[in-house]
């Protein structure tokens, strides 16, 4: 089983468990951990290759879905972002009574068409000279050419750590790029997940449309979908209030 990192915030209430998505890692998550933590046992997972958990020899979201089940001693509130939300819906799909309810974050049980956006971050990423650069300054000059959003792009640098007199990148970006097409699909499963199950979408992103409503009720009967005006893909960094508020409002009810 793969390892992974952790950080825990809260000492009382129910448990609440997040995964990231691609680049990303756990604490990503925690101005949103913050505002639970007064009545929450919130976990933020680092997903494999990413942050500080375990690097792997290829991306499956089997291993990913059971991987962060392992973590799991009690039915939990899990919530899943893109690439963990992907996870997590396998998760909730492959030990349902782990899982006391899923929060599912612009993310469908779907094959994409396209991975060439992710594509060109990672050869961009992959392509600075890390022993040439003297800040993250200049990385981000490098970068601006495939991220030109400076809010995307700062996203990015976050995974580009110290090492040294040098620099390193947290995530495992050989693999992310050639298994890119196994996180664009999601694997083929009969099972259903009866629990209650929150669907979030941007409403300025293409992740979640009408014609991926079917295939998400088909696994999640229980779901409820709800759009976020003025956010595009990374819904809790662009409306951060708005989606903490709707995710409270879900974890806390009975």
């Amino acid at each position: 089983m793969t390892e992974l990192h952790t950080t825990r915030l809260g000492e009382h209430g129910s448990p609440v468990m997040f995964c990231h998505g691609l680049f990303g890692q756990g604490k990503n998550w925690t101005q949103v951990a913050k505002a639970l933590a007064d009545r929450h046992r919130v976990t933020l997972v680092d997903m494999p290759n990413h942050g500080r958990s375990a690097w792997t020899e290829r991306l499956d979201y089997v291993e990913m879905a059971d991987a962060v089940a392992s973590l799991i001693d009690e039915p939990t509130a899990l919530v899943g972002h893109s690439m963990g939300g992907k996870a997590a819906m396998l998760a909730a799909l492959r030990h349902p009574e782990q899982v006391e309810r899923l929060a599912v974050v612009d993310v469908s049980p779907v094959a994409y068409r396209s991975t060439d956006e992710f594509r060109g971050f990672i050869d961009a990423m992959l392509a600075i000279d890390l022993d040439a650069i003297t800040s993250r300054a200049d990385a981000s000059a490098a970068l601006e050419h495939a991220a030109p959003d400076p809010g995307v792009r700062a996203f990015l640098l976050q995974s580009l750590q110290r090492d040294g007199d040098g620099w390193r990148w947290l995530p495992n970006l050989e693999v992310l790029r050639r298994d890119l097409e196994v996180l664009r699909g999601f694997p083929e499963t009969d099972a259903v997940y009866e629990g209650p199950v929150l669907w979030i979408a941007g409403a300025d992103s293409g992740y979640v449309r009408d014609e991926f409503a079917e295939p998400m009720q088909a696994r999640f009967p229980n779901v409820r979908r709800v759009t976020i005006k003025g956010a595009g893909h990374w819904v809790h960094a662009e409306q951060p209030t708005v989606f903490t508020e709707v995710l409270a409002r879900f974890v806390d009810a009975d």
